[in-house]
């Protein structure tokens, strides 16, 4: 399959699933947790730049290994998400500029999807893919749970058991997130194309189902951009979205 087709088709699942995972994270205040994670996929990346395998693959046992030690800190301190992931990712980074050859800092730090290899982008559709449906069948209990966990618990809510699934949502995408943006820009991937959505959005499907079409349009955009004007990718796609939540702010609903 052509580079470039392969391209698009990888940023327009990885973008429309990270765009409706952040329309439940901005809910719920963490979107700069998709940051700080993408933060912590460092030394994976690092790893995979110097032996030459895929960047995703090299994320995700890191972040995953992040988010379970995320968890348990939460339950066992009770300590806000937020502050738990500061915590633990900075020492990724510090571990990352320790191994990360200079070369290769930029493709770390802001992505290269013009990297991305047929097999790579097979396991980045079917792992997208399977989030979304994930977090489509848990949404509105994790709804709920943010509202009250008092009220999710009587519910019948098992709150931690779906917050770990959340949290390992999250993981998955950030981790596949990187091909496009690194490991620096992961936040905005999620967070400024829900932020657009729930600018213009009546309603809950609106938002979601908007978050996802805007963060799969602004990974097009930016990377139609990239090959028309050969700059990065990863920046373009993030400006792009920003481009849309500009514009959104003038349709604003009230």
């Amino acid at each position: 399959m052509n580079q470039f087709i392969l391209s698009l088709v990888t940023g327009i699942f990885i973008g429309g699933v990270a765009g409706y995972l952040g329309s439940l994270m901005v809910s719920k205040r963490m979107a700069l947790v998709g940051g700080a994670l993408g933060h912590l996929t460092l030394p994976g990346i690092a790893l995979a730049l110097i032996y030459g395998f895929d960047v995703s693959l090299g994320a995700l046992p890191l972040v995953a290994l992040g988010i379970i030690l995320i968890w348990l800190f939460e339950i066992r301190t009770k300590l806000p998400t937020e502050a738990l992931t500061a915590v633990v990712f900075a020492s990724g980074v510090a571990v990352a500029f320790l191994i990360l050859p200079s070369e290769k800092t930029v493709t770390a730090l802001i992505g290269d999807i013009a990297q991305v290899e047929l097999y790579g982008a097979v396991i980045s559709i079917i792992l997208a893919t399977i989030v979304f449906f994930v977090i489509r069948k848990i949404f509105s209990k994790m709804v709920l749970s943010n509202i009250s966990e008092d009220l999710a618990k009587v519910q019948g809510i098992n709150v931690k058991k779906y917050n770990f699934i959340f949290l390992a949502s999250i993981a998955i995408i950030v981790a596949l997130g990187v091909k496009i943006v690194g490991g620096l820009l992961t936040a905005a991937l999620v967070a400024i194309p829900a932020c657009a959505a729930r600018n213009i959005s009546r309603n809950l499907f609106q938002y979601t189902y908007g978050g996802m079409i805007i963060g799969a349009a602004s990974c097009v955009v930016g990377i139609l951009l990239f090959k028309l004007t050969g700059f990065s990718a990863g920046p373009l796609v993030i400006l792009t979205s920003t481009l849309f939540f500009l514009i959104s702010m003038i349709f604003k609903k009230d």
